[in-house]
């Protein structure tokens, strides 16, 4: 710990002490954790920053525990070896209190570069839950009152728990936010439904939207995504396999939202060189001619170590600046 911290500029000696004389207070090693990635991601030299989402047990998890009406159950596996406890539906969903705020004020008055606040989108919260509260079935028509419970659910996660997170949000001053939605994809007969949630949440407030979505056809979310009221896209591209299939999409369609392009993969510890994620992004620039493109990683880093993560993100920074020197 002490290595690190003193790399990234933060003091570790109390939280240390602390730990070690078993005095130190759950807040207490949440809030050096979160000041850590805050610094962490500053040093690698990135635009915009979040504390790590140093406070969440996990992004399904965490909201879900806010929200009187679904009940944790067992765990499930994600990916990896990471696990999360998947929730049950059996009331009406009501937000106990809005759970980003006291994070976002933290990083707000500690963070010396951009913030960028991501929050689970309500498609992704309703897909990854059972729904029993919804759930009436039609044996003549088993599909349809299927879909008309899970359109319920989403609606109700949308407006009750997640708008207003959001406006809470705004309020407090965030002017980026990025809902994250994995699940989009899973039923593609659905993404209309994902697209209907997400313009619900943000309807009249006034902010930046991202969308991130990671390891999806996105073929899949055409036409209807650009019925979507975002800014901006955070999709993966460098573990998708086919970087000209997913970029073309956008040309075909004429959709000229900004694009945050995924240049590096999570998912494996081998670096990209900064000169691999200038091409990529030369090339994307290049074949999208009059698009704005950030670069970013395809999604979060949680699964490498602090070493891997740490070059992967000065890989991003220094291919980006590469990049813009040679416009």
């Amino acid at each position: 710990m002490r290595e690190w911290s003193n790399r990234v500029g933060v003091s570790s000696e109390e939280i240390e002490r602390k730990i070690r004389e078993g005095t130190a207070k759950r807040k207490e090693i949440r809030d050096f954790a979160a000041l850590f990635n805050i610094r962490y991601m500053e040093s690698a030299g990135l635009d915009y920053v979040y504390d790590g989402e140093a406070r969440r047990i996990e992004m399904y998890e965490y909201p879900v525990k806010y929200i009187e009406g679904i009940e944790l159950l067992d765990w499930v596996r994600s990916f990896d070896n990471k696990y999360y406890r998947k929730g049950v539906c059996v009331d009406k969903p009501r937000l106990k209190k809005p759970y980003h705020v006291e994070e976002f004020l933290f990083v707000k008055e500690r963070a010396r570069r951009g913030i960028k606040v991501p929050v689970t989108g309500p498609y992704t919260l309703a897909d990854w839950s059972f729904n029993e509260y919804y759930y009436h079935p039609d044996f003549f028509n088993i599909r349809e009152s299927r879909y008309r419970a899970k359109e319920e659910f989403v609606f109700d996660i949308a407006r009750e728990i997640i708008r207003p997170n959001i406006i809470a949000l705004v309020n407090a001053g965030a002017r980026w936010i990025q809902i994250d939605e994995p699940a989009a994809t899973t039923h593609p007969e659905e993404v209309p439904l994902f697209v209907e949630a997400f313009n619900e949440v943000v309807k009249g407030i006034d902010a930046k939207f991202s969308v991130h979505i990671c390891y999806s056809d996105y073929s899949l979310l055409y036409p209807h995504i650009l019925d979507m009221k975002v800014d901006h896209y955070a999709f993966e591209y460098a573990n998708s396999g086919n970087y000209d299939r997913t970029l073309s999409l956008f040309k075909e369609y004429g959709d000229k939202k900004e694009i945050g392009l995924g240049v590096v993969d999570v998912h494996r510890d081998e670096l990209e060189s900064p000169e691999l994620v200038k091409e990529r992004l030369l090339h994307a620039y290049h074949f999208l001619e009059d698009y704005i493109i950030y670069a970013n990683p395809d999604c979060g880093l949680r699964t490498r170590t602090l070493e891997v993560a740490y070059e992967k993100l000065k890989s991003v920074v220094k291919g980006a600046q590469m990049a813009r020197e040679e416009i």
